[in-house]
């Protein structure tokens, strides 16, 4: 078994802290837990080698998370826009809708 396979293992964000030895405060892992791992995991995934050994790919994945706790010290998880709901907060307003007609402000012509 590889060591991301018992990465995969993991269910909870204090988890992964604790196996790869990242010292981390519990209450900014508690408001920003999916965007570090989240974060993490774009990390890893850009940079992983092919072929690594366990040993390294244990050493990346606790670089890239210290990395990615790093980055929601410094910023927000709006301000760093990786889910869908963030970055749709901030395109460009689309055109304006048609309002909205209540059924019982219509009246019937009888003409």
């Amino acid at each position: 078994m590889s060591f991301l396979d018992d990465l995969r293992k993991l269910s909870a964000a204090e988890e992964f802290f604790d196996i790869l030895g990242v010292e981390y405060d519990p209450t900014v892992v508690r408001h920003s837990r999916l965007h570090i791992l989240r974060r993490m995991g774009e990390y890893l995934h850009k940079s992983a080698p092919d072929g690594a050994s366990d040993e390294e790919i244990r050493e990346n994945c606790r670089s890239f998370l210290a990395q990615a706790y790093q980055d929601f010290l410094v910023s927000t998880p709006i301000e760093q826009r990786l889910f869908k709901v963030h970055k749709d907060a901030v395109k460009p307003a689309e055109e304006p809708k048609k309002p909205f007609v209540p059924l019982g402000n219509l009246t019937v012509s009888n003409g």
